[in-house]
């Protein structure tokens, strides 16, 4: 069957009548009466039954005016996405966990609420998985700990994080990273961009840092630090928003780990309608995409 065979189908059924169906689609009766003798010998059945004067669905038809409809949905869909009209179709997102929890619920709503024919999917993982996943084609856009020097890579910042080291709550004042000397860190797996951080704020000064714990939680990591067995980074907003965060010491860190900059990064040349619309809910009230959006090089 052709597309153009099903949208006949559909005009006549809406109609239940090829007449009237013709004048709607511009073409003459005889067209649509061929055109629909065709698909029903090429399914074996008939598609419609002839009652006062006016065609009627028969059980087949039923059931393939529910498909047709589905079908050429999709179809309209389809082509208006890859022309860049309104949004529509798979949009997978990567997030990392922090920014998951934080500061997408609302993006998501407002999202969802304007393009609902967007299938978006958030998917979380480290830094370095996103930017994986962001090279091999696996994601459409990533948030992710930057700005990032990659020559293949657009982005546009998402927001800004304070960094905490948090210990047990009746650790003594952390001036550096030899006062955490030989405690336990927990931590994501390595392609952690914060764990990186972490890392290097300890070799600044020379000192070792103690055994890397890995935990894939949030949570996990602060109840670790409300026992007292190790230490923990996170930033300060992923911290406000768990319960027990007032039963740990927290300790800023030094410029310039200090801060991060979370980032939404996409592959260059790969700015589509779904993309586009996301970012002009990010960057509410500012420029356009096109404009905002900076290579990373």
């Amino acid at each position: 069957m052709e597309f153009s065979q099903l949208r006949i189908f559909q005009a006549v059924a809406e109609e239940g009548s090829i007449t009237r169906a013709a004048e709607r689609l511009h073409r003459v009766p005889s067209n649509l009466s061929t055109r629909l003798k065709q698909m029903e010998e090429q399914l074996g059945v008939e598609l419609f039954v002839r009652e006062r004067q006016r065609l009627q669905l028969s059980p087949a038809g039923k059931v393939l005016l529910d498909y047709s409809t589905r079908l050429l949905a999709l179809h309209d869909e389809a082509h208006g996405a890859v022309q860049g009209g309104q949004p529509a179709g798979d949009f997978v997102l990567g997030s990392m966990y922090s920014t998951a929890a934080i500061h997408l619920p609302k993006l998501l709503a407002r999202y969802h609420k304007a393009y609902p024919m967007v299938n978006l999917q958030v998917q979380s993982a480290p830094s370095g998985e996103l930017l994986e996943g962001l090279i091999t084609g696996r994601l459409d856009a990533a948030l992710v700990d930057g700005p990032l020097a990659l020559a293949t890579l657009d982005g546009v910042p998402l927001c800004e994080e304070r960094l905490l080291l948090i210990c047990e709550a009746d650790h003594p004042p952390v001036r550096g990273p030899q006062d955490v000397a030989g405690r336990a860190v927990f931590t994501f797996r390595r392609s952690c961009s914060y764990r990186t951080r972490l890392e290097a704020w300890f070799s600044h000064d020379r000192v070792a840092m103690g055994r890397a714990i890995e935990i894939e939680s949030y949570q996990g990591m602060l109840a670790c630090v409300i026992a007292g067995s190790g230490v923990a980074l996170m930033s300060e907003s992923m911290l406000d928003s768990l319960p027990g965060k007032d039963s740990v010491s927290i300790h800023p860190l030094a410029e310039p780990f200090a801060h991060a900059t979370t980032w939404l990064m996409w592959r260059k040349g790969m700015l589509g309608a779904n993309l586009n619309a996301w970012i002009d809910l990010q960057q509410a009230g500012k420029t356009r995409p096109e404009q905002q959006a900076q290579a990373i090089a």
